[in-house]
């Protein structure tokens, strides 16, 4: 037995488990179910033979309807078969019609197109022909048929239809009328540079009462027109447009070096108010005014000599105007330029004005950028056309820096704030030539400022001193005070000061140098006083120029005078009381080796009846004579100017109260209980100074 079977006969038996103990009962039950079940099977077998029965029948009536069907199906295949042959024939016929009308319009498409895009009317070829640009009508004539040239030739054709006759006719006929046109406006258009190249400037002779520069305008209006026929050339051509531009530059460069020459020749004229006859001659003078050292000590106004130097205030005036003028020029020709050639800043376009010859100065400075590599073409052919711009504007900077001694003060702040107003301008071009030239022209002012700076501070050093000298400012010290003046007073309205901060420090380094090497000098008179007087002037001056760069200058002269003041007080405080003071210095000195101060008047040279012999010497009204001289004395070799007799006279009636009060102070420790005492009081000391300032006052 299977486990499926084992497992329904446990199951059957666990059913009738009541019966399955009596054997004999549970047989009879399985037998009786064994009938019933055997019965059920015929009576099944009975009725399924006949449902059998009847599915045939019907599967036999279901094959007979079929084959009627087919029949039926054949039949109408054999009608349809020649409908077919009919059908496939129309739809042929109707694919060749349609291919055919298809073919016809896409020829007539193509006709037109041709007949169309290729047409140039008669009016446009005869203004082509003729090439008339003898009048705004006939040059706007000339654009229209230009144009639409350029619309025939620019069509895009396939490459068959140039083999047909007709069409590759009408090519020939447009590339020669194109050619005829061309070589008609450029002979047109470089006529009428040549005719602005070559036209008259107004003689420098002519009375004029205003610096003005020359005005292309009208030479721009005369071409303005023309401008859409250099953009059909550059478009239909660009290699024979390529010269246009040079050709340009090169004609417009004479107009402009003649104009630019007069203009700077009259600015120099205005500048030193004389004629072209006599600059040369107003330019040679300031260098035989006298020594080296005299001109250039000699500031604007503040020497005799001068009055045939032009006004200070006219360097900047006459400068700030020229490059007034010169803005709106350059600037109007860079626009210009740029709007009629349709110039840009790409290689294309560089490659228009490649080749051309450089325009540098062998003079230009060295912060000169090399053109080729780093300027754009509108910048290029500026180069060209203002090749003399450079030049020029470095002459007249070279006049304005010898008007007078510091005329490179106010050209370098006049170019300084021109090149930052321009750059921040917001109607200024971002590339514009003129910002070039004038940031040259800014270096080139900023190294003849420091050379002069430079040039001062060497002869400044240099300077030697009269031995015969008595006293009083120094010419250094009075120079760089005039410099101070004049610089700040030209950089009081300057965006930026920081050149001129760095040469203030250089100017006062080398003074203070200049006063540091009095010593040296051998002069007559107390080089204590000298450098006290010069030092308090340094300080008096800078305290009121508030200059922040010179603070620290500002303190070191306060000290200086303060050491020097108090050298001199000590040297002469020595005088009125020479011996007593030689004296008790011998005293101090004792003790300083390790006398016993009670024991020093054991001392052969300083027994008390030494001291009471040169006490003798010095009774009260000796005493009162001897500071009045003392007085006299410093009154003759001060300088009234820096009014230091009051300063001095106090701090020396300071220091010999403290030599009274030390001299009185040794007596008292050193010859103690001697009775020894000086012939004058403290209170007398203090009525001689009152008496002798009050008797001077």
């Amino acid at each position: 037995m299977t486990p499926k079977e084992a497992a329904d006969v446990l199951k059957l038996m666990e059913e009738y488990e009541p019966l399955v103990n009596n054997s004999v009962a549970f047989a009879e039950q399985l037998s009786k179910d064994l009938h019933v079940l055997d019965e059920a099977n015929i009576r099944a077998i009975i009725s399924s033979e006949k449902q059998v029965t009847q599915l045939m029948s019907s599967i036999d009536e279901v094959l007979a309807e079929v084959a009627r069907v087919e029949e039926t199906l054949q039949i109408y295949d054999e009608l349809l078969g020649s409908v077919k042959q009919q059908m496939d024939h129309i739809h042929q016929g109707n694919s060749l019609l349609h291919r055919i009308s298809s073919n016809k319009t896409r020829l007539m498409d193509e006709i037109l197109f041709l007949t169309t895009h290729l047409n140039l009317s008669r009016e446009h070829c005869d203004a082509l022909s003729r090439a008339d640009l003898s009048s705004p009508s006939r040059v706007k004539a000339c654009i229209a048929a230009a144009e639409a040239l350029s619309g025939c030739m620019n069509i895009q054709i396939q490459p068959g239809y140039r083999k047909l006759q007709s069409v590759a006719e009408q090519l020939i006929m447009f590339e020669t009328l194109k050619q005829n046109f061309e070589n008609s406006f450029i002979g047109h258009i470089t006529s009428i540079f040549e005719l602005q190249g070559n036209a008259q400037v107004p003689a420098l002779g002519q009375p004029v009462n205003k610096l003005s520069a020359p005005s292309h305008g009208l030479h721009h209006e005369e071409l303005v027109p023309y401008a859409p026929l250099v953009a059909w050339l550059r478009n239909a051509n660009p290699v024979l447009f390529c010269d246009l531009p040079k050709v340009y530059a090169q004609n417009l460069r004479r107009l402009y070096d003649r104009e630019i020459k007069a203009f700077f020749e009259q600015a120099k004229t205005f500048l030193l108010g004389r004629r072209k006859g006599s600059l040369q001659e107003s330019l040679e003078k300031p260098l035989a005014m006298g020594s080296r050292q005299q001109s250039r000590w000699s500031l604007p106004g503040s020497r005799e000599g001068q009055e045939d130097t032009p006004d200070k205030g006219n360097v900047i005036k006459m400068l700030e105007q020229v490059l007034r003028e010169l803005q709106p020029l350059c600037t109007a020709e860079q626009q210009f330029i740029k709007k009629f050639f349709q110039l840009s800043q790409d290689a294309a376009d560089l490659q228009v004005l490649e080749g051309g010859e450089s325009t540098a100065s062998p003079e230009d400075p060295p912060c000169t950028k090399p053109q080729s590599q780093l300027e754009g073409p509108t910048t290029q052919l500026l180069s060209e056309i203002f090749s003399c711009l450079e030049p020029e504007l470095r002459g007249f900077l070279d006049v304005c820096n010898k008007v007078h001694p510091f005329s490179c003060l106010q050209v370098l702040v006049t170019l300084n704030d021109s090149v930052f107003e321009m750059w921040g301008s917001s109607s200024a071009l971002s590339s514009s030539f003129l910002n070039t030239v004038l940031g040259n022209m800014l270096l080139l002012a900023k190294s003849s400022f420091n050379k002069c700076i430079g040039t001062l501070c060497k002869e400044i050093e240099e300077a030697k001193m009269p031995s015969k000298m008595k006293g009083g400012i120094l010419p250094s010290v009075s120079c760089f005070e005039e410099f101070v003046n004049f610089s700040e007073e030209v950089f009081r309205t300057a965006r930026r000061r920081g050149e001129l901060d760095k040469a203030h420090l250089r100017l006062a380094s080398s003074v203070f140098s200049s006063i540091n090497s009095l010593p040296s000098a051998n002069l007559k008179v107390n080089t204590d006083m000298v450098m006290m007087e010069n030092f308090h002037h340094i300080h008096c001056f800078l305290c009121q120029k508030k200059i922040h760069c010179l603070e620290g200058k500002k303190r070191e002269a306060k000290q200086r005078y303060s050491e020097h003041m108090e050298k001199y007080v000590i040297k002469y405080l020595g005088q009125p009381l020479e011996k007593l003071h030689h004296f008790f210095e011998g005293v101090k000195a004792r003790v300083a080796q390790g006398v016993k101060e009670e024991e020093v008047s054991f001392q052969l040279a300083y027994s008390k009846q030494e001291l009471r012999k040169v006490i003798e010497k010095y009774p009260g009204k000796e005493v009162k004579r001897a500071l009045e001289t003392l007085y006299r004395k410093i009154h003759k070799y001060l300088s009234p100017e820096e009014n230091l007799l009051p300063v001095v006279w106090h701090a020396m009636e300071q220091e010999f109260i403290h030599q009274y009060q030390e001299f009185e102070d040794l007596i008292h420790r050193c010859y103690a209980g001697s009775g020894i005492a000086m012939d004058f009081t403290m209170e007398d000391l203090l009525s001689y100074f009152n008496s002798i300032t009050l008797s001077n006052m």
